[in-house]
């Protein structure tokens, strides 16, 4: 055989040989990928025609105290065209009609519509985006329009459906009842919604589909196959009425004070549930709208509305009377190095201690608590930590702030810090907080925890109920408790309330307004930022609601008072309520405890109407009552005892002289 026969077999063999051992790995391969790696390329290619779909689960509503709805999911639609699967004719035949229905529909000419619709078919679009954001009914017009009426394949219609939370009170209580978080659909984070996301959302399902075209999948037969599980309903305690009472009198105020943000609550005062909640800041174009929950999340330092809680533990404790007399000087002094002033010019002197309460006295709150607890401060602290006011009140809804009481031997701990927190400072508190423990005064002691939910359905079965929970059966004695209560009364009759005094409806409660980022005198001077606040209840003698107003920042040259600023809130939202619910007819059925309780002040003024002309007979009179009397006239009153007046040192009926001394026995 020659040299190049020899060669071209050669070639033969090798090509031949290489050709077979490619054969063999080809073999294996296909071998590995049947058997061996065989289920996992089945599962590959199954996947892309299989596919588990998650079927959301319908998020149950939430409902006001009376039914009326505040969040509910609705379907919601889009409307897009497939330009491209109409034929020619059906196109050129209902081209007009379809664009005068939009163009009624939707407002745009019917031009707009012609010219929109030629350049999808000439642009083969198939997903021109027709309407968006449609409610049902406005999704059954679309559908039946000329064309479209044809369905998707010679019509050319498709609609995408998605479900929405809307809220029927819009904007007002916004906050309160809560938002989906942006980006996370189906989760929310604040107010109710978030608070009770446990049991709205309910399950999602899991459904088998198999793809038939382009985009497109159909329900197959699967034994595995979940059906999605609805939420729960949620029936909240809030009032429609009342919050819309409540929202509309605090935008009022802070549009005509100029305020920078506030708050209100309403509670029911036996039960806890919250009636009401409106949170309103401005935004950067002057409007008003729910920016924070800053009834339950900003703690501030009270003001006067914390010397009512120091006056209780005082009381309480017998370290005074609320006829301890107190001498507040000329209203300015100085405790410990540090300056502490009444509001009133030339001050007030010597007052008892339920006078000091009733005009907001500084210098007497500090002198009282300071005078009784300065070798022993940690049993004024006690009485904080065991009505828990040292800690959150543990609500459900999220961002409760934390409330701020110093401690002895802490940082923000000193001489002055008893004597400031008599008066409402060097300590913080959220609203809410402050209006629990106004809600006991009110619940003769009974401290409750404040309740958002009555209960949680699953159609008509109630899955849970929510009970009154008890902080503290008896925050004090009831002596304490109707001391206080008839002070915060005559705060309104009086005080520093007194502005909101009516004939015909009676309310207890305090004012307050504390100084706003102070740490810095000199610059608080160039803007001077208060925080007005009243917390009270009504009706005063049979509670049934309790209420705390708080407005941040009012224009100083309008005012800044609690009385002026947010007193009003508060008598507004009280009559409202009065005047539109049973309430009237429950207050009009005095027993006869209260009877005996009216004839005593109206006893009392006649009294002050006389003095006008002579001095009183204030014999047989409280104690209290009688030096808040004298003193209202002008008269310097030193009192000997606790109890009743006994005597007198000026006979009734002689010529009243502004500034006598007037001495009376009480025991």
């Amino acid at each position: 055989m020659s040299t190049p026969e020899k060669n071209i077999l050669n070639r033969f063999y090798f090509v031949a040989g290489f050709m077979f051992f490619l054969a063999v790995l080809i073999a294996i391969k296909l071998a590995d990928i049947q058997f061996v790696q065989g289920d996992k390329y089945r599962a590959i290619a199954a996947e892309k025609n299989e596919r588990n779909f998650i079927i959301p689960a319908n998020r149950g509503n939430v409902y006001a105290d009376d039914g009326s709805l505040l969040a509910s999911s609705v379907p919601n639609y889009d409307v897009r065209f497939d330009a491209v699967t109409v034929t020619k004719k059906d196109f050129d035949e209902n081209l007009v009609p379809l664009s005068k229905e939009l163009s009624k529909m939707f407002g745009k000419s019917e031009s707009y519509y012609q010219n929109l619709l030629r350049k999808a078919r000439s642009g083969k679009n198939r997903y021109l985006l027709i309407a968006r954001d449609l409610g049902y009914s406005q999704y059954i017009k679309v559908k039946n329009m000329p064309l479209f009426k044809k369905g998707g394949n010679r019509g050319g219609f498709i609609s995408v459906q998605k479900t929405v939370r809307e809220h029927p009170m819009g904007k007002i209580a916004e906050r309160l009842v809560g938002n989906e978080n942006k980006g996370k659909p189906g989760y929310y984070s604040v107010g109710l919604e978030g608070a009770y996301q446990e049991y709205l959302s309910g399950k999602e399902g899991r459904r088998l589909k198999q793809k038939i075209s382009k985009g497109r999948w159909k329900p197959v037969y699967d034994e595995n196959e979940i059906e999605p599980q609805d939420g729960y309903d949620v029936i909240s305690t809030i009032n429609v009425n009342m919050q819309d009472i409540a929202h509309h009198a605090l935008l009022k105020q802070l549009e005509e004070y100029e305020a920078d943000h506030g708050c209100v609550i309403v509670m029911e005062v036996a039960t806890g549930q919250i009636k009401a909640v409106s949170n309103l800041g401005k935004g950067t174009n002057g409007k008003y709208y729910e920016r924070r929950n800053y009834a339950l999340w900003e703690s501030i330092e009270p003001g006067s509305t914390f010397k009512t809680v120091a006056m209780t533990i005082a009381l309480e404790d017998k370290m005074i009377d609320t006829s301890t007399v107190v001498d507040t000087k000329k209203g300015s002094i100085r405790m410990y190095g540090r300056s502490i002033t009444d509001s009133k010019h030339g001050g007030y002197g010597k007052i008892s201690a339920a006078k000091a309460l009733e005009v907001s006295s500084n210098i007497g709150f500090a002198k009282l608590i300071n005078e009784s607890y300065k070798d022993q401060p940690q049993k004024f602290l006690d009485h904080l930590v065991e009505w828990k006011m040292d800690t959150t009140l543990g609500i459900d809804i999220k961002g409760e702030g934390m409330p701020v009481i110093p401690k002895i031997g802490g940082e923000l701990w000193s001489r002055n810090a008893l004597p400031s927190m008599a008066y409402g400072y060097n300590l913080q508190m959220t609203a809410m907080q402050i209006l629990t423990f106004y809600n006991a005064l009110a619940n003769d002691g009974k401290m409750v925890k404040p309740q958002f939910i009555k209960e949680i359905r699953a159609w008509n079965e109630v899955v849970l109920e929510q009970e009154t929970v008890v902080i503290d059966e008896r925050i004090a004695s009831q002596q304490t408790v109707d001391k206080v209560r008839a002070i915060l009364k005559n705060i309104v009759v009086r005080g520093t309330g007194k502005s909101l005094y009516s004939d015909n409806f009676s309310m207890a409660g305090k004012t307050g307004t504390a100084r706003k980022e102070y740490a810095n005198y000199e610059e608080w001077k160039k803007e001077k930022k208060y925080v007005s606040s009243f917390s009270g209840y009504f009706p005063a003698e049979n509670p049934k609601y309790s209420c705390i107003v708080v407005i941040h920042e009012p224009s100083t040259k309008k005012g800044y008072y609690g009385a002026d600023v947010t007193g009003p809130v508060f008598k507004r939202i009280a009559q409202k309520i009065y005047t539109d619910s049973p309430l009237k007819d429950e207050i009009n059925e005095v027993d006869a405890n209260d009877v005996e309780m009216q004839e005593a002040y109206d006893a009392y003024f006649n009294k002050a109407s006389i003095a006008k002309r002579e001095v009183p007979n204030v014999k047989g009179m409280a104690g209290m009552d009688a030096v808040s009397l004298l003193e209202n006239l002008g008269y310097k009153v030193k009192i000997n005892g606790v109890g009743t007046v006994r005597n007198q040192s000026i006979k009734p009926g002689a010529t009243p002289v502004v500034g006598t001394q007037i001495v009376l026995t009480v025991s």
